[in-house]
């Protein structure tokens, strides 16, 4: 497991990259597991645990050329995201939702792009029925087109760029661009090598003139890194310690603060209560397990224990309510061949 910085993100991100893909075809996937649908993004390091209770659906469109990366992503559920894309690439995610995805725990409003460079940590929040459009694109690239159209300032700062604050017709004409390239590829289909040309100019000419329309949201104030930091402090705290059960008394006096504060602190990064989400922090971690290690080695109860859960009955109980399905069964469907 990559260990990462407390600032920035979780302390674990999936070791495996996204599935490998070939070049200039389009791929639809569907998923009923949070971190299924994590592993077959591109070139992508990631880790999705669960936030609201039902059952997981979450569907990927993805098509890409050498340099260019193009995908839908949609998912019924709240997720946390623990994300890091390949070294030599930027990231921007325009979200189609109302209500704001929160990236590094800074709302992210319906008329912003959010932006993130290669090789570094970050987090999104994401609400119930996400709805995302993504371009990943090779730095290197971005930048010769750049060159090429006269229009270098729009890359100005992306470095530091989380939020962006953009034309809204800009954006909506990539939006329009993104979704009929998807829309218009046919599952399996190639291209030629001048469509590809044209395909890839076509999507880094129309990210660059949203750029040259942007403006980068001012970097989080003192206050909100603190909060955010506060959370992560506690989060690794439990990742230490996550052979016990963890109070919250225990957790303030750790992160040095009243529970009224770290109750608040949690509710602005994250969207819910600590009591919440290191709850299912556990629960997303034992789900990973049963995926992973078949419970027939130790079997399911000890895979709990190893996260401090020692009353079997009300964590089957909460596991089903948070993923629609008891430990036994996904467990079983992990071992299903195929």
């Amino acid at each position: 497991m990559h260990q990462i910085e407390t600032t920035s993100a979780p302390s674990c991100l999936a070791a495996e990259p996204g599935l490998p893909v070939e070049p200039g075809i389009l791929r639809r996937v569907t998923a009923d597991d949070a971190d299924d649908l994590a592993r077959h993004l591109t070139g992508w390091e990631q880790v999705y645990d669960q936030i609201t209770c039902g059952a997981f659906v979450g569907a990927l469109d993805e098509w890409q050329l050498p340099g260019v990366q193009v995908f839908r992503e949609r998912i019924n559920q709240s997720v946390h995201q623990a994300c890091r894309v390949r070294e030599d690439a930027l990231w921007f995610g325009l979200p189609l939702e109302l209500e704001a995805s929160r990236i590094n725990g800074r709302k992210a409003g319906a008329a912003t792009v959010m932006a993130r460079p290669g090789g570094k940590a970050f987090e999104l929040v994401t609400p119930r029925d996400h709805d995302i459009y993504g371009i990943v694109v090779s730095r290197g690239l971005c930048e010769e087109r750049a060159r090429q159209l006269g229009c270098e300032e729009g890359l100005a700062g992306l470095d530091g760029a989380e939020i962006l604050r953009v034309d809204p017709a800009a954006r909506g004409a990539c939006l329009r661009m993104l979704s009929a390239l998807l829309d218009g590829a046919r599952e399996g289909d190639g291209c030629d090598e001048a469509s590809a040309e044209a395909t890839r100019h076509r999507v880094v000419d129309t990210l660059l003139r949203m750029l040259g329309a942007t403006s980068i949201e001012a970097a989080a104030l003192k206050s909100q890194q603190r909060r955010r930091g506060i959370v992560a402090k506690c989060r690794d705290y439990l990742y230490l310690h996550r052979d016990r059960a963890v109070s919250i008394p225990e957790l303030c006096e750790h992160a040095c603060v009243s529970r009224r504060t770290l109750q608040y602190c949690f509710e602005d990064v994250l969207g819910v209560s600590p009591v919440v989400y290191l709850r299912r922090l556990r629960l997303n971690a034992i789900r990973r397990m049963l995926r992973d290690e078949p419970p027939h080695a130790r079997g399911i109860g000890r895979l709990a224990a190893d996260w401090g859960i020692d009353n079997f009955s009300q964590f089957s109980s909460d596991y089903k309510k948070l993923f629609g399905k008891t430990p036994s069964a996904c467990a079983r469907g992990a071992a299903r061949p195929g």
